[in-house]
């Protein structure tokens, strides 16, 4: 038998579905909405239901808009032979904070991970080689995470579009600034190496 009143053990489940947030965590953030008044409580269940309902993914590069075509698809200041491809949505807000990067980009919503049954199939993969054949992009920039799933996508990726006679890079990464060597593990450190640039 559950302590708590069902309706209540039905939010902490919902809420221990986000990726993240464990049991206790769950707990703390359901008794949080029950605190709150009932007008903040339908405003927040409102927010998560308008947000379902209005915000759908960029048909072009697949970010998430409320938006036929997303601002970035949109704009006419961008580079549009240049295609950034990330592994999530928000991996878009890392990459402009930096105010460097001026071309378009392609999310992949995921990464190719047998151990977790993602193949090719399940990210948005189709989509992006659909638009390298469309002949405009020039380079792709591989900007997913240096780990095992996001290397083994990016080599993938690079290998489909080769055919397409493009330039594909991967990010450069290696020591952080302020970083010290002495707490550099050996992966890091070689790939700072072979990343390293002329002064």
């Amino acid at each position: 038998m559950d302590f708590f009143p069902p309706a209540l053990e039905t939010l902490i489940d919902q809420f221990a579905r986000l990726p993240g947030v464990g049991r206790k965590s769950a707990q703390r953030l359901a008794f949080y909405v029950m605190g709150l008044p009932e007008s903040e409580a339908n405003t927040f269940a409102e927010a998560i239901v308008n947000a379902h309902k209005t915000v759908h993914v960029c048909p072009t590069c697949q970010i998430l808009t409320d938006l036929s075509l997303c601002n970035i698809c949109q704009s006419n200041r961008r580079d549009r032979s240049i295609v950034c491809v990330v592994a999530d949505p928000k991996d878009v807000l890392s990459i402009e904070r930096a105010r460097e990067y001026s071309g378009l980009y392609h999310v992949l919503h995921g990464v190719i991970s047998p151990m977790s049954g993602v193949g090719p199939d399940d990210v948005k993969i189709k989509e992006l080689t659909k638009r390298v054949a469309d002949g405009e992009i020039q380079e792709v920039i591989m900007a997913t995470n240096p780990d095992t799933e996001g290397e083994a996508t990016a080599m993938y990726i690079a290998r489909l579009l080769k055919p397409f006679d493009i330039k594909v890079t991967r990010l450069a990464y290696g020591v952080p600034v302020g970083g010290n060597l002495e707490y550099a593990d050996d992966a890091t450190l070689l790939r700072a190496l072979e990343g390293r640039q002329e002064l």
